[in-house]
């Protein structure tokens, strides 16, 4: 089992959804760069259940402990080690149903690779649970883009067949302004539109109640990222970015700008045409999403993911007993979320930013870190 993501910039995770704690590791920093911990909780405070009827009824306290790397709030340039105790936990509503297949959860492709000698409780280390060490680790490298000029964030595109506003994907400006309105707001529900937020509600605990759970898509935006980003081919940027979208469980399928709408353009449509603004080089049209041959154009980067329904469901569903090899009922015991696309958005965000941050290193090293409002000027 590989738990690390990056070559510049690396983040490791570890624990399990019922072990004593669960945590990460990042390495790569420079030595120097400020750590703000009010804003790492900021962020676990938006990934956190609440325990509302919109969220899983197990509450956590998600105090992230910086066990290293981190002095007199800045890095050190030693890989810096994040710890989060697992404290609000339930293994036995896991017990009788143990030699039971969940569908949709990782359970029987688990047995098949590690034989059983994995965790099972609530899921291991395949649990959602464990995406609180992604956040804890992102929101490092998301707090170091963001003193480098690059902003990145996430909102609830669709969910349960309610929509919100898209982002304005051709205008950069209309875009920057609601990034700006987005980041504003500390709410864990984020919406463009604040009209729908009920609605969506209303939906969420609807499923809830009927023992199901609802999907969404999010909608992701970075702006800031300078041309010249990026390789073609296997490191692209549209590679790395997906790489790590679909590490955050549900994720189901990624599209980046214009995406599957793609097939049902002409060339003349599609093409994004370049134009002078001063001394830069923009595009009048973001259809490819600031992306051209896997490398960054300057233009802002925006791309969809598909959140798959919560596959833990109370209704009854068919299953089989791979102990006693047979068919089998199955009705799931324990805490859970009847949707995870609300607490789904800063986990895509810090997981882009954890891309964005690997990037960014194998591009500039560590000088965007440690010189943030100079390094473009450098000529690197």
């Amino acid at each position: 089992m590989k738990n690390t993501f990056g070559s510049a910039l690396a983040l490791t995770i570890f624990g399990e959804s019922h072990g004593r704690a669960i945590g990460s590791v990042l390495d790569g920093m420079a030595a120097g760069v400020p750590v703000d911990e009010e804003f790492i909780a900021a962020c676990m405070d938006k990934r956190r259940a609440r325990g509302d009827g919109l969220s899983t009824p197990r509450v956590e306290a998600d105090n992230v402990q910086l066990l290293s790397g981190v002095v007199n709030g800045h890095t050190t340039g030693t890989a810096i080690a994040l710890m989060i105790e697992n404290q609000n936990t339930r293994s036995g509503d896991y017990a009788k149903t143990a030699d039971l297949l969940r569908p949709g959860h990782a359970d029987y492709t688990a047995y098949a690779k590690y034989h059983g000698f994995q965790d099972a409780r609530g899921g291991g280390h395949f649990s959602g649970r464990i995406t609180a060490a992604l956040v804890a680790g992102g929101a490092i490298v998301l707090g170091a883009l963001n003193r480098a000029g690059i902003d990145i964030t996430t909102h609830i595109a669709r969910c349960a067949g309610i929509s919100d506003t898209p982002f304005a994907l051709d205008d950069a400006a209309a875009l920057a302004a609601q990034v700006s309105v987005l980041e504003s707001r500390d709410e864990g529900f984020a919406l463009l539109d604040a009209s729908v937020e009920e609605a969506m509600k209303t939906a969420i605990r609807a499923a809830g109640s009927e023992g199901d759970s609802v999907g969404g898509i999010l909608e992701t935006a970075i702006l800031g990222l300078p041309a010249g980003v990026g390789e073609p081919y296997f490191d692209s940027v549209e590679s790395l970015i997906s790489h790590m979208a679909f590490s955050v469980p549900a994720v189901k399928g990624i599209e980046f700008g214009t995406g599957f709408g793609f097939a049902d353009l002409k060339g003349s449509e599609a093409n994004d045409a370049f134009r002078m603004k001063g001394d830069s080089v923009v595009t009048a049209t973001n259809h490819n999403a600031g992306i051209n041959g896997g490398i960054t154009n300057g233009m802002p980067v925006v791309f969809r993911t598909a959140v798959k329904p919560t596959p833990s469901i109370y209704k009854e569903q068919e299953t089989v007993d791979y102990i006693a090899k047979q068919d089998a009922p199955l009705s799931i015991q324990g805490r859970h979320d009847p949707c995870i696309v609300p607490r789904a958005a800063i986990v895509q965000t810090c997981a882009a930013a954890l891309a964005v941050g690997d990037l960014m290193t194998a591009r500039y090293g560590t000088a965007w870190m440690e010189r943030p409002t100079s390094y473009r000027r450098e000529g690197l």
